[in-house]
């Protein structure tokens, strides 16, 4: 799954390290979002965006091909 995390960091000035503690996750955790090799929980997703100050569906793009998985 593709995300605008990184995108929504650097605009905001935020470390990875800062934004995996802000939402109780491991920098690792992070990076692996970032480069589409893990997706987020719902739980996870929602806290990312509330952190953000944004919906879930700005920062994770959802593929039609995904859905049907």
């Amino acid at each position: 799954m593709q995300t605008r995390i990184q995108e929504f960091r650097k605009a905001g000035k935020i470390t990875q390290m800062e934004l995996a503690d802000a939402v109780n996750v491991t920098r690792q955790t992070i990076i692996s979002l970032e480069n589409g090799k893990y997706n987020a929980s719902l739980v996870l997703a929602h806290k990312i965006a509330q952190f953000f100050g944004v919906t879930i569906e700005e920062i994770f793009l959802f593929d039609k091909e995904e859905e049907n998985l």
